[in-house]
């Protein structure tokens, strides 16, 4: 019963700091910098990409082992049956024959027109090229966030004006009322009110949605599960003027041109088609090499003089001279014989090799010549696609330039224009309010307001995007505030 007591309280205190936890996450605030971190942090692209950088390591790390002496040794075991020539006795077997062979070799390449230098260098590259497509992602990623995050704050402050314009219309509807109640205002001017009202509850709940849907999809843009607690923070942002410095998209190019990882990749890749190139060359060239090694080996049917035993003298008759016609006896000596030791064959069959190795390419169905040919053809496609990022790069500041010029332009004129239309409503709520008006008039003086304040909105937020991936590409920090 104790034990279980213990269990449930432990459940309980778990229960209640994932609560905790929960609340603590559901009451965060959201800055534009955790919303890109977040992001870094959990997009499957970067994390693709990262792997991608770990590989290129890997084939770095191989190729620089490449150009070391390798080392290679081999055992084996044989049963022979039948006749057979002994590889160490060199005599015909014909039992059961059991052999050990052991053998240890390694080679080195000392020259062959330095395809593996050139290897490692090209690997290298490759390396840093990857790792600049890693930062283009990122800063993809993180250019997009801020985009979204200001497409919240955009929807926010237009469902605020949505919501302002509803509340006067409201206001409106009850003191029409009361006028028609009292019989001092058509009921015309009554319901051309209320459908007014009616039309700004329904923009009000369309941009509530927009705005519910601008945070769905920052929330999956950075790959945080979906939640009605995500909330992003207001900050105070950047003034909507020209800058203080003049910049000109030149100025700004030739900034990123030195910076961008998109450009730097590039360049990477010419260097690295370079590489290819010189590989490719080094193939049609004399190849040195040294190589050694050292072997030694076992076989059953070695033997060796037996000392343990004495050996057997026998005489036999060789013959009868020819003089004295005397009998010639001859002595043969029989030695016993035993199997030569393991450790003792492993000694005597030693042996080891060193040489040289030069290999001259005469004809090879001209394939040397062919990979050249496509390794200058991957060079100048290298090339252009430098010339290409070049050139896209230009077109993306030339146009951001063009359309902050633009939003600028645009904010100014509708903040005139909203200025004015602000006065002119008063003017016509006045005479509303006095009846020098009709409903209808109101009605279109008050869509025009509104109008231009989502125009200037619209506006406001499209300078800050535009301005902000300007000053992206002169390499500051993304930021949105003042």
């Amino acid at each position: 019963m104790r034990v279980k007591k213990i269990f449930t309280s432990g459940i309980i205190v778990l229960a209640f700091l994932l609560l905790i936890s929960f609340q603590a996450r559901s009451q965060k605030i959201w800055t534009l910098e955790d919303c890109i971190n977040y992001a870094l942090e959990n997009n499957l692209d970067i994390q693709k990409q990262i792997q991608s950088v770990e590989s290129n390591k890997a084939y770095l790390m191989q190729s620089a082992l490449g150009m070391l002496p390798n080392l290679n040794a081999s055992a084996s075991n044989y049963w022979n049956f039948g006749q057979t020539i002994d590889q160490y006795t060199n005599t015909f077997a014909t039992t059961s024959v059991r052999s050990n062979n052991f053998y240890v070799s390694s080679s080195m390449v000392l020259f062959n027109g330095l395809q593996k230098l050139n290897t490692v260098k090209q690997n290298q590259i490759l390396v840093l090229a990857s790792k600049y497509d890693l930062d283009v992602i990122k800063n993809s990623i993180s250019l997009s966030v801020a985009g979204y995050y200001l497409d919240i704050l955009f929807n926010s402050e237009l469902l605020d004006v949505a919501t302002e314009q509803l509340r006067i219309t409201k206001l409106q509807v009850e003191r029409m009322q009361k006028m028609v109640d009292a019989g001092s205002s058509a009921k015309g001017d009554l319901l051309n009110i209320q459908a007014q009202k009616s039309a700004e509850e329904l923009t009000q709940v369309q941009t509530s949605n927009q705005l519910n849907i601008s945070y769905l999809s920052l929330e999956q843009l950075i790959d945080l599960p979906v939640t009605k607690d995500f909330h992003i923070e207001k900050p105070k942002l950047k003034a909507v003027e020209a800058p203080k410095q003049p910049v000109t998209p030149e100025i700004i190019f030739e900034h990123a041109i030195k910076t961008r990882p998109e450009i730097k990749g590039a360049e990477m890749r010419v260097e690295a088609a370079q590489k290819r190139l010189a590989i490719a060359r080094g193939i049609i060239s004399p190849t040195l090499s040294v190589s050694g090694s050292w072997g030694t080996g076992y076989s059953g049917a070695a033997r060796e003089i037996d000392p343990n035993v004495t050996p057997t003298i026998t005489s036999y008759k060789m013959g009868i001279t020819q003089v004295s016609r005397d009998t010639v006896l001859g002595y043969q000596v029989d030695y016993a014989t035993r199997l030569k030791s393991f450790g003792d064959q492993l000694k005597t069959n030693n042996n080891q090799s060193v040489g040289f190795n030069l290999n001259i390419p005469i004809f090879n169905g001209w394939q040397g010549r062919s990979n050249i040919t496509q390794a200058k053809i991957q060079k100048n496609q290298a090339e252009l696609d430098l010339d290409i990022e070049k050139r896209t790069l230009r077109k993306i500041i030339e146009q951001a330039y063009a359309d902050a010029v633009a939003s600028l332009q645009k904010y100014n004129s509708a903040l005139g224009r909203l200025n004015a239309q602000s006065e002119s409503f008063k003017y016509t709520q006045q005479k509303f309010d006095v009846g020098m008006m009709t409903s209808f008039d109101y009605n279109n003086s008050k869509k025009d307001l509104t109008k231009a304040e989502s125009d200037l909105l619209q506006a406001k937020y499209d300078f800050i995007f535009k301005t902000t991936i300007l000053d992206f590409y002169m390499g500051n920090p993304i930021q949105i505030q003042q």
